[in-house]
């Protein structure tokens, strides 16, 4: 069975395609068969993996269009599940009484198929959000050491607790990953000592391993390569392998 784990918080900016296409890249280093499920309608993730922007996408696949199968491009990096602008209709589109459950049963076409299945979420806290809630082993919510950034903790922090007490009561929430982080400004450990607040009221921690502020970040997408491929030695890469490999040994090859 795959492992799904989801990339959350309700702020944008925060590193989740980041995050996403730096664990998809690792696994598939270490010989894992990855699927990315790109759940923003801006499709960042789709563009950053290099996958086509033809034909059918994640939409599709929700609205019963098509078969999983049938929507997954196959990139260098891993198979991905597009996007695209018309994924922001969803809310009003999908209706019944287990609208909250479409991608989770979508997703049970791959699990066989796949070693892990990462969900890149929206910026919003939406249908799209509560179904990747429900479709995942695992949640992983990136933040930038800036109050906005915490402040969209805090608002998922329901949703989160909504959707483990209704939809999955098998939801773990692993932890909170600051990313860009730099130790010498004061504002970065009095954002992290709030976090941990959030954390507790989550049950879960501020991971121990933070992802340095790097310019090999921002620039991988545009050679639509993943960071840990793009600058291989740069410090948020080396960062980004330690967290996978202390997570999911058995995806990223830990120990």
């Amino acid at each position: 069975m795959s492992k799904v784990i989801a990339v959350t918080n309700q702020k944008g900016g925060v590193g989740k395609t980041t995050t996403c296409a730096a664990f998809a890249g690792i696994f598939r280093k270490n010989g894992k068969s990855v699927l990315a499920v790109d759940l923003d309608p801006q499709g960042n993730l789709s563009f950053s993996l290099g996958a086509e922007d033809t034909g059918f996408t994640v939409h599709d696949v929700m609205k019963g269009k098509c078969s999983l199968e049938a929507a997954v491009k196959h990139t260098d990096i891993c198979d991905v599940l597009t996007s695209n602008i018309l994924l922001s209709g969803t809310e009003l589109e999908l209706d019944g009484r287990d609208r909250e459950f479409v991608l989770k049963r979508a997703l049970e076409q791959a699990q066989s198929k796949y070693d892990a299945i990462i969900i890149d979420t929206p910026p919003a806290l939406s249908i799209l959000t509560i179904n990747a809630y429900t479709a995942a082993d695992d949640l992983i919510i990136p933040m930038t050491p800036e109050v906005l950034s915490l402040q969209g903790i805090s608002q998922v922090k329901d949703t989160i607790l909504a959707v483990k007490k209704y939809y999955n009561k098998g939801l773990d929430v692993r932890g909170i990953l600051l990313t860009r982080y730099s130790s010498k400004y004061l504002l970065s450990e009095e954002v992290a000592e709030m976090a941990e607040i959030i954390a507790d009221q989550l049950g879960t921690k501020i991971f121990d391993t933070r992802i340095s502020a790097c310019i090999a970040a921002a620039e991988a997408p545009a050679h639509q390569q993943t960071i840990v491929e793009y600058s291989p030695k740069c410090r948020a890469a080396r960062e980004y392998t330690k967290l996978a490999r202390e997570l999911y040994p058995e995806l990223a090859g830990g120990i």
